[in-house]
């Protein structure tokens, strides 16, 4: 199936890139190419016994992946690297709110891989829901998942929170439209989402659910 203009653009935005690791304490002088290169193979690898020998010791928590930018939580997010993800939840010196190089956050990519237990983790351990931009909410409506969407929802997310202009300056509703995203679009309603926003070129949710040949969606949103 082909990408639509609305996923590509979460792709462009950061979603499936990579991000840079600030230095920190923990280790004692800077890791080595091939030890950096090994940390992020192993996140990768879901190696959590390597991870954790590393991390705090031989890497910071935080370090930047150099081939993506993605810091190494983001990273075995995308990569499904549960046992990974665990430890670094666990682990004192991760910062939740360390951003890859494309602005992705640690919750913005669970909710777009649609991974409920990490997002419930990451909210448990008070991670921003809000933010400039791109959110959470934005991804979860683009994947199509209601019950992501919900519990961002209950923690304060933003239902009509408006991507960069350099993007669209989309709302979830307008992304959930344009993908088709029935039960997403009937819970933004019910929360209070606004379908007379435009995006910079001009359209509102209704007109970007006819343009993806989601009619019933167009004619819902329109109140017809």
């Amino acid at each position: 199936m082909q990408m639509s203009r609305w996923m590509a653009r979460l792709c462009a935005a950061g979603v499936l890139g990579v991000v840079a690791l600030g230095a920190g304490a923990g280790a004692a002088e800077p890791p080595s190419n091939k030890q950096v290169s090994s940390f992020f193979r192993a996140v990768q690898m879901d190696d959590a016994s390597t991870v954790r020998k590393m991390v705090g010791t031989v890497v910071n928590a935080n370090e930047l992946n150099p081939l993506g930018g993605e810091p190494a939580l983001v990273l075995a997010i995308r990569e499904g690297s549960s046992a990974v993800v665990q430890d670094l939840l666990a682990h004192p010196g991760t910062d939740l709110e360390r951003k890859a190089v494309n602005g992705n956050t640690a919750l913005m990519m669970a909710a777009f891989k649609r991974d409920g237990d990490t997002v419930r983790a990451l909210l448990a351990k008070g991670a921003k829901v809000n933010q400039p931009g791109w959110t959470a909410l934005h991804y979860a409506a683009a994947s199509g998942d209601a019950a992501i969407a919900q519990l961002l929802i209950e923690h304060g997310a933003q239902v009509s929170a408006l991507s960069p202009r350099t993007s669209g300056a989309v709302t979830p509703l307008m992304m959930a439209a344009r993908e088709g995203q029935d039960a997403i679009v009937r819970l933004l309603l019910a929360k209070g989402a606004n379908p007379a926003l435009k995006n910079t070129e001009g359209f509102t949710a209704a007109q970007l659910a006819k343009q993806g040949g989601h009619d019933k969606l167009a004619a819902l949103l329109s109140g017809r």
